[in-house]
């Protein structure tokens, strides 16, 4: 991992700004969950852990991992307040996702929003499409470039260039634009590089 991402950073970012207030699942795993019921699931890069709180209090079974100790006690109180039996149904990891290798074909649903292993190139995402059982879905969520030239951890295309089309079938790769609450209650609009794809049974 970069030197900018690192552990000290976000362990230093999660202590400055304290306790989210985001309370609101990412839309776009919203939608690919909407019609399916509930399984095994793997949150990479977990945060604060408001979306596997969000899969927990619809009966999944939740790995979230983070690399940030601070993030990871911050989830835990997010999933207590949720009731004991959403933080029952969560397994929280402290671990690097770019060293950090999941079980082969173990979940239903894997999921990441907006992780940046951008110095670790595209072995993190191998290793995150190779955890998905037969049958189960990937979504990757990351920041899209604002402008052209503008580096972005992982983009669309290499997202999709990633996946085998023999094993994969692609049902999202695109850039979306979405508003979204900032701080002081003013709303941002926000680009997503928005990535889903079911692994073939």
């Amino acid at each position: 991992m970069s030197e900018e991402f690192d552990e000290a950073y976000w362990e230093q970012r999660y202590q400055r700004h304290g306790p989210g207030h985001r309370r609101a699942p990412n839309p776009h795993l919203v939608a690919a969950v909407a019609d399916r019921p509930p399984g095994t699931a793997l949150d990479a890069g977990c945060g604060e852990g408001v979306e596997a709180g969000w899969l927990a209090g619809r009966g999944w079974r939740v790995t979230a991992v983070d690399i940030a100790a601070t993030a990871l006690r911050h989830a835990r109180e997010h999933a207590a307040a949720l009731g004991a039996d959403v933080a029952g149904r969560i397994d929280w990891v402290q671990a690097d996702l770019t060293r950090w290798t999941p079980a082969q074909e173990s979940f239903d649903l894997v999921c990441s929003h907006y992780v940046h292993p951008a110095a670790a190139g595209p072995a993190p995402l191998r290793r995150l499409a190779a955890a998905v059982a037969p049958g189960g879905t990937l979504l990757v969520v990351g920041h899209a470039p604002s402008s052209p030239g503008t580096a972005a951890p992982v983009t669309v295309e290499e997202a999709v260039a990633g996946l085998d089309p023999g094993r994969w079938d692609v049902t999202v790769a695109e850039v979306s634009s979405r508003m979204a609450a900032a701080h002081h209650g003013h709303e941002v609009t926000l680009r997503d590089a928005v990535v889903r794809a079911r692994r073939r049974p």
